[in-house]
């Protein structure tokens, strides 16, 4: 099980895709859990789950880089795990901003 890492962040990796594909598609507010519901009211939900759907599938990225670095060497890909996520989130807030 030397991949063992790898092929994990890459099912998270593509959950995470799955879940911003849905939320891309459908656009219903309501796929959201209930706390964020509570605490964001947009007022353009169509659009906000649009732009929230692009920064998740942004976000996803992260563990798929990782998990291709993990094939090499596991303690680069923790340290591209977290550089990548922060760049990432960073990069997201800006995208749900606008």
């Amino acid at each position: 099980m030397e991949n063992g890492y790898s092929i994990l962040m890459v099912i998270f990796a593509c959950a995470l895709l799955l879940y911003a594909g849905l939320m891309a598609l459908t656009k219903d507010y309501k796929i959201l859990p209930l706390r964020a519901r509570r605490t964001v009211k947009p007022k353009d939900p169509k659009k906000y789950m649009t732009q929230l759907a692009k920064a998740v599938a942004l976000v996803a990225c992260s563990p798929l880089l990782s998990a291709a670095v993990g094939l090499w060497n596991l303690a680069a890909a923790l340290i591209v795990l977290i550089a990548a996520g922060v760049v990432f989130i960073w990069l997201a807030t800006k995208i749900v901003k606008n």
